[in-house]
């Protein structure tokens, strides 16, 4: 897990490369098919009616994981996944060493330090996420087409780990144990591949290209009960992007 100075040069890393200031990473979660365990009932049973593993992953603007945690059983939904992590544990008692808040690049307001995030996860102070996709203002749309664009990153990871790896888009018949080893040393792999041989390794992998599409989604969280702090951090964001943070600028 990274510490407060690695923090701060992921950071840095996501603004010069993806003009996201105060980011941390982007994280989401993917289903791994599994041949369903004796004895198991329903308890990997997903809502794509597979059984399955869920592998949750955050990373870096490099295409790099910097944390992955894989085992949860496929029948857990919304948010679910990430609050029964340890990565969820260790930030709620504040153990993940997150930078204090700073002011962007030109920009008048301090904004704390987070990670981008999808509908499958609940906005917070630290996890911003897109507006409800209903009756948006253009402003709103803007900060929405920032946070696609943040998060394109661990979309395209997943789809070069399954792109590489294509067991990933197969159902594994060994147990939830042994399938979560293999997704892990998988992780392991793909950090070594795109540090040594970036060039070959991380080649442009089509947009259109199925591979993006074929590991099941995370389902979309349920929950709307956002704290007023975290939807004025929102806010905050979303004015900057239309201001000081414009591409247009």
């Amino acid at each position: 897990m990274p510490k407060n100075e690695e923090w701060k040069i992921i950071a840095t890393e996501f603004f010069e490369m993806w003009n996201f200031p105060n980011c941390l990473g982007a994280i989401d979660g993917k289903h791994i098919n599994i041949k369903r365990p004796p004895h198991s009932g329903a308890y990997y049973f997903n809502y794509k009616k597979t059984y399955s593993i869920v592998l949750m992953a955050l990373v870096n603007a490099k295409y790099q994981f910097t944390m992955v945690e894989v085992g949860a059983n496929g029948r857990v939904s919304d948010g679910g996944v990430y609050g029964s992590s340890n990565f969820a544990v260790m930030h709620e008692e504040r153990k993940l060493k997150i930078p204090p808040p700073v002011k962007p690049p030109g920009f008048d307001k301090e904004l704390p330090f987070v990670i981008v995030a999808d509908d499958a996860f609940a906005l917070h102070e630290n996890f911003m996420k897109p507006y409800s996709h209903r009756g948006l203002t253009s402003q709103q749309l803007q900060y929405n087409y920032r946070v696609s664009q943040a998060r394109r990153v661990v979309e395209n990871t997943f789809g070069i780990i399954s792109s590489r790896f294509r067991v990933l888009l197969t159902t594994i018949n060994l147990s939830p144990e042994k399938c979560s080893k293999i997704v892990l040393a998988i992780c392991y792999l793909h950090n070594f591949l795109s540090k040594r041989s970036s060039a070959s390794y991380l080649r442009r992998i089509e947009e259109n290209d199925k591979q993006f599409i074929e590991m099941a989604e995370l389902q979309n969280t349920t929950s709307r009960n956002y704290s007023n702090n975290a939807k004025e951090i929102r806010n905050i964001f979303c004015e900057y992007f239309n201001s000081y943070g414009s591409l247009e600028n």
